[in-house]
């Protein structure tokens, strides 16, 4: 059921408002990452740093700036994608929040996880910015 609501979540963000401004990749403080495993790990690729278990959070709010500037690929692709994983490799697609608000304080609260955000909060690790 979830899988399914991310599904639908995901094509209907597709026709989302237009793009703008910087999109900032953040993660909890626990966790080391590089700008070049973002897009391993919102692909579920890369499952760890170091001994850190990474939980890769979706922003609604954010989600078709990050899918066409960093991942590259449509919300169909992306959401198809997880679906091949759930089923090939029992992986769960990511959470999906509706704000930078709550993606951000969802980071803050719980080891490994990792979103994206227009807005850059100090309290957390800068990743990367697009």
């Amino acid at each position: 059921m979830r899988l399914l609501a991310t599904t639908l979540l995901t094509l209907l963000l597709a026709n989302g408002p237009a793009l703008s401004g910087e999109l900032f990749i953040v993660c909890h403080t626990d966790v080391t990452l590089q700008s070049a495993d973002v897009r391993d790990l919102f692909l579920g690729d890369k499952q760890f740093s170091g001994s850190v278990h990474l939980v890769p959070v979706d922003n609604a709010a954010q989600q078709p700036a990050f899918l066409e500037r960093v991942l590259k690929m449509s919300a169909a692709k992306y959401s198809t994608g997880w679906t091949k994983k759930a089923f090939r490799d029992g992986l769960t697609p990511p959470l999906v929040l509706g704000s930078d608000a709550e993606a951000l304080a969802y980071v803050r609260r719980t080891s490994g996880a990792c979103t994206y955000a227009s807005t850059r909060p100090a309290d957390l690790s800068l990743v990367a910015s697009f």
